[in-house]
């Protein structure tokens, strides 16, 4: 079943709240502002971080639960060179880095519904014509986002995006997730699991070095689950740059779950699958102002996993390419499954 509501006006076009009901207790809801995720309701717990109303979306720039392109992370100085030609694509963080698409990334769109199925798993679909050379990227860009909430408790995400043009694409989602409950504390008890041997460690502007480094003996070794909060206030560098965990992890290959996620306090757990080869822990570090949903403060309240390819790929050689030829169909999927234990 798919419920909508009124979630007020924008431009004269009205915002709905579309909400998935999925048969076996899953509800995931979804404005068309941003194609953004607000609530993800699981065993009594709504366990997604996000705001009471469109006018806190419309201030925010927390990304909180939004679809992300046309690139998803960073590109440092806001450039990046393709078929010999450099583009700028400016800075839109703090005037030093290309962060999340720029200064009106998809996250700030107006989506349109282009497909919605009620029988058997409900699903929604939101589409956007991104226009060539918005925000300094090439070619015109065709983007259709669906979000099904499965029998199996799974919400499935899949991109799909043609473009008039070659071009670099990185498209994710922002949601910050507490499986303890958006209103159960911080984050920093809930536990995780990563199969990733290795990470993309950055600099003091938080780029990438280009150097692929191995986990083991760093706060980055997720490959036996612990306490988030275990490592967060490590002395290590690059945790010291990111005043916590903002790093891309470079999921080792093959088929099935590669992060486990899990709350001791509710006993929920969520596992996540994707096509994409990295994923991008961040536990909101940087959120410590923002009021969300019944007015309590966001740092450390949450986490996003936030399945992508490498941050600032196109300036780097050795990281999985992002260029998306021309007229070449683009496709990517993740799933996030809900449990108890």
């Amino acid at each position: 079943m798919t419920k909508e509501t009124d979630f007020g006006e924008l431009y004269g076009v009205d915002i709905i709240k579309y909400t998935l009901c999925g048969k076996n207790g899953l509800e995931v809801s979804i404005i068309n502002y941003g194609a953004t995720i607000t609530n993800i309701i699981f065993d009594g717990h709504d366990v997604a971080l996000g705001y009471d109303s469109l006018e806190a979306y419309l201030k925010s720039d927390g990304y909180l639960g939004a679809t992300i392109g046309r690139y998803g992370n960073r590109l440092g100085d806001g450039i990046f060179k393709l078929g010999g030609v450099e583009y700028e694509v400016g800075c839109n963080e703090k005037g030093v880095t290309h962060l999340h698409g720029g200064f009106v990334g998809f996250d700030k769109q107006l989506w349109d519904v282009v497909a919605a199925r009620e029988e058997g798993e409900p699903s929604i679909s939101f589409n956007h014509i991104f226009d060539d050379m918005e925000e300094g990227y090439p070619g015109e860009l065709d983007v259709t986002v669906t979000f099904t909430v499965t029998d199996e408790n799974a919400l499935r995400i899949e991109y799909k995006a043609i473009s008039s043009k070659d071009t670099v694409i990185n498209l994710t989602n922002h949601t910050y997730f507490n499986l303890n409950g958006y209103d159960g504390g911080n984050i920093l008890d809930n536990e995780l699991y990563i199969d990733a041997d290795s990470f993309t460690p950055y600099n003091d502007k938080l780029i990438p070095t280009g150097e692929i480094r191995d986990v083991s003996g760093t706060p980055f070794d997720f490959r036996v689950a612990k306490a988030i909060g275990r490592d967060i206030e490590s002395d290590d560098e690059q945790m010291k740059f990111g005043g916590g965990f903002d790093h891309n992890f470079c999921l080792n290959g093959g088929d099935g779950v590669k992060i486990i996620a899990y709350s001791p306090k509710t006993g929920i757990e969520m596992k996540v699958k994707t096509t994409e080869p990295g994923v991008q822990l961040y536990t909101s570090n940087f959120l410590a102002n923002i009021l969300g949903k019944g007015g309590g403060l966001y740092k450390h309240q949450g986490f996003c996993l936030e399945t992508q390819h490498y941050p600032d790929s196109p300036n780097h050689d050795n990281f999985p390419s992002t260029v998306l030829p021309a007229e070449t169909d683009f496709y990517s999927a993740t799933e996030y499954i809900f449990s108890k234990r």
